[in-house]
């Protein structure tokens, strides 16, 4: 694989994205925007995502040939689920690379104007069904930020050589480096820490769950003091983010264990988290995150558009001595493990 040229038509897919979305934001209200273009197997696709694919696709045919073939599993683009192949007429099997994309990892945020969303890539050579998160080479995530803003970072990895962030002046196209810097301090006292429950059912569980947590953690709070900091960001893309720049310090995303439990239960379970909400997850590992499953073990999953992931992130290893053996107890407690 050619690394280097992977990262940098990836990060021209996302700026392009970006500049897409920005000028949408400028031009169509937020009932165009929300639209229900279709209801896919894997998530709801509005029109703010169906307008990125014009831009997309033809830049990745463009380089496809040069690149040995790809495979491109998408959120919203084409309705084969194994994914589009491309150049045309190539056999997927004799691709080189799979890539797998959330052109718009947030939407519900930006369609509303309300919060930046994030465009998500990763690339791994392609071994078919058979690729997992543990194979991607090159990872990709540029922010695309609301109309209020003219500033969007993007940041990427290339596996063993690290992270890095640059941002982009919208307006005039002068970049500015950045250092991304996860979180150094030893406890989630005093800094932002989350369960995520944007999403129905089950949320007063996963409150529960979290509060149990705190009292755990930090038993002797002082009344009126406020201990812990969170924030619901309905974005993957965004709560990585959020790590990866030292504003959060713990996030778990356990979605799938909860709504397995509910459905026990006779309950509907809600959204989940799927491989293209964590495909740029290279970009924390090389920054020094430890992002696991609920099990604690290294995060995988195949590089799919249904499968769905539960993920926990911790800014470093101190975070995590404090945090796991605590939330570990509590989730088999609940019946979440």
């Amino acid at each position: 694989m050619n690394h280097n040229l992977v990262k940098d038509i990836l990060i021209q897919i996302g700026e392009a994205v970006c500049r897409k979305v920005h000028q949408s934001l400028r031009e169509q209200t937020v009932e165009e925007r929300s639209a229900i273009f279709k209801e896919g197997e894997d998530d709801t696709i509005y029109q703010i995502d169906r307008d990125v694919e014009e831009i997309l696709v033809p830049i990745l045919e463009r380089n496809a040939k040069e690149l040995n073939g790809i495979v491109l599993v998408a959120e919203g683009i084409g309705e084969n689920t194994n994914g589009v192949v491309l150049p045309h007429g190539k056999r997927a099997e004799s691709a080189s690379l799979r890539i797998i994309m959330d052109p718009i990892d947030g939407t519900r945020g930006i369609m509303y104007d309300k919060r930046s969303a994030f465009f998500l890539a990763a690339a791994a050579p392609n071994k078919g069904a058979a690729t997992t998160l543990n194979d991607v080479e090159v990872a990709v995530m540029t922010e695309l930020p609301t109309s209020r803003s003219n500033w969007s970072d993007s940041l990427w990895a290339i596996k063993g050589k690290g992270a890095h962030v640059y941002t982009r002046n919208l307006r005039t196209g002068d970049l500015t480096r950045k250092e991304v810097r996860p979180s150094r301090s030893k406890t989630i006292m005093g800094g932002f820490a989350q369960i995520a429950r944007f999403f129905p059912p089950g949320r007063e569980l996963l409150a529960k769950i979290e509060d149990e947590l705190i009292e755990i953690i930090i038993p002797n709070r002082q009344p009126g003091k406020a201990v812990i900091f969170e924030d619901q960001y309905i974005s993957s893309g965004g709560q990585l983010y959020e790590m990866l720049m030292g504003h959060d310090r713990f996030i778990a995303d356990i979605r799938t264990a909860l709504y397995a439990k509910l459905e026990k239960e006779g309950k509907v379970p809600g959204h989940v988290c799927h491989p293209y909400d964590v495909c740029a997850v290279l970009i924390a590992k090389e920054a020094g995150l430890i992002i696991t499953d609920i099990h604690g073990e290294e995060l995988n999953t195949p590089l799919d558009l249904l499968s769905s992931v539960d993920w926990i992130g911790y800014a470093n290893e101190s975070i995590r001595a404090e945090v796991e053996p605590v939330l570990q107890s509590l989730l088999r407690k609940y019946g979440l493990m």
